[in-house]
C-alpha cells in the first residue's frame, strides 16, 4: 500500500514539476500559478522517491512480524 501511494506521488509530482517548469518559461499556460506547480511538484517528487527508497511495504512488515 505504501509503495502504491509513493508511485502515485512520484508520477503526480513529475507531471506537476514539468507543467510548472513549462509554465515558468512560457511554453504552456496552466490554470494555477506555475511557481506553485513547480514547487509542489518538486516536493511530491522528492517525497515519492524517498518513500520508495526507505519505507518497507505493509506486506513485508506483516511477514517480518510473523517470523519474530
Amino acid at each position: 500500500m505504501i509503495k502504491i501511494i509513493a508511485v502515485i506521488m512520484l508520477i503526480g509530482g513529475a507531471i506537476s514539476l514539468v507543467m510548472g517548469v513549462l509554465g515558468i518559461f512560457g511554453s504552456i499556460a496552466p490554470l494555477m500559478d506555475p511557481w506553485a506547480l513547480a514547487i509542489l511538484g518538486f516536493v511530491f517528487f522528492i517525497a515519492g522517491i524517498s518513500m520508495l527508497k526507505y519505507r518497507k511495504d505493509t506486506d513485508e512488515v506483516a511477514v517480518e512480524n510473523r517470523k519474530a
